[in-house]
């Protein structure tokens, strides 16, 4: 039987925590964040909004389904939700090694390992996630065999500019053409859009898609702090002025935030779960929502022209934004989900139904 290799976690506040390695035996580090959901560990890995971060998972037992096959259709992953694993590293408290499930094809430590990204099992997670709601997100590193690394802080880079795709790619041959701007988008929000009648050019994060013809915008999820992308908030400053229908997810919403004046923040440990509750403003309508943020809109920097659109029950952060008069609105959670709740995938009808208006 083979001796499992040591690992710890370290935080900047000097906590240490230690366990054994059960990913690709290389140190790593970034910023600390934990995830509540019970499962959809190969749809977090792969979320490109994770970009930077060492993600812990609260659930106890992680590993026992392994992780599917990488298949692809029409150009999009099939189970994943991009092309790769996206996190710096993964920490869980239990690792089963043994798994089992109809559409697995390998374990998730042989999968860590071939995208070389480190794991780490053994360590208190319920104690972990306590520091982390008590102090904050906060910057740390996986020590794997005493091999020391620097701490990195991954908001002093940009994010965005990391995952977004390089070049422009269409999908589709439909009667409506949506532009969707890649901050470092889910494949399942251009699954769900592309269930419509509609033709989707997907364009690099800085890319000036006003020099196209389209009939709606989409602005997606992504990583890190909005304030790198000055130059996507003046694209989409400059497209308001077609008064075309504009939708933005995650990301996507702090990015017309900004371009309609209103300014953003980074929250203390940010939302990621599946079981977000969000109300729609003006309503007792409720939802439970999926998300995976560190930033969000200040409320009360939005302009008279603009109102919310949902409002987290859990701590009144704003959760998405509407224009009063013209056909811009967004959601700060994630309506396609993967993995989580469907209960709000009625935005993408909402906003389809606009490019036909």
């Amino acid at each position: 039987m083979q001796h499992p290799i040591p690992a710890s976690l370290v935080l900047t506040n000097g906590m240490v925590f230690n366990g054994y390695s059960f990913g690709y035996e290389e140190s790593a580090a970034g910023e600390v964040v934990f995830n509540t959901a019970m499962m959809g560990y190969p749809e977090s890995l792969t979320d490109p909004s994770y970009s930077g971060q060492l993600l812990v998972s609260t659930f106890p037992v992680v590993g026992n389904y392994g992780v599917p096959k990488n298949d692809f259709i029409n150009g999009l992953s099939a189970f994943y939700e991009s092309e790769k694993i996206q996190v710096s590293g993964f920490i869980v408290s239990y690792y089963s090694a043994e798994h089992s499930h109809w559409n697995a094809e390998k374990s998730l430590g042989e999968w860590l390992k071939e995208h070389k990204v480190p794991a780490i099992y053994g360590i208190d997670t319920r104690e972990l996630t306590k520091v982390l709601r008590e102090a904050g997100s906060m910057l740390g590193k996986i020590v794997v065999n005493k091999k020391e690394v620097e701490f990195i802080d991954p908001d002093k880079e940009n994010q965005i500019a990391k995952v977004s795709c390089r070049e422009v790619i269409r999908y589709g041959e439909g009667a409506k053409t949506v532009v969707l701007v890649d901050c470092g988008v889910k494949h399942n929000i251009l699954r769900s859009l592309l269930k419509y009648d509609i033709t989707l050019v997907r364009v690099p994060w800085d890319y000036d898609f006003n020099t196209l013809e389209y009939d709606g915008l989409f602005i997606s999820n992504g990583p890190g702090d909005p304030s790198y992308c000055d130059i996507t908030v003046q694209h989409i400053r400059k497209a308001m002025e077609a008064k075309k229908p504009i939708c933005g997810i995650c990301m996507g919403n702090q990015l017309l935030a900004k371009a309609g004046g209103a300014q953003t923040y980074k929250l203390k440990y940010g939302h990621r779960s599946h079981n977000q509750p969000v109300r729609m403003a003006n309503s007792n309508r409720c939802f439970i929502t999926s998300q995976n943020h560190g930033f969000a809109v200040d409320e009360k920097t939005l302009g008279k022209d603009w109102e919310p659109l949902f409002i987290n029950m859990n701590d009144g952060t704003n959760e998405g934004i509407r224009h009063t008069s013209l056909p811009f609105f967004s959601a700060q959670f994630h309506p396609e989900a993967a993995s989580g709740p469907t209960d709000t995938t009625f935005l993408f009808d909402d906003f389809i139904a606009l490019l036909k208006k």
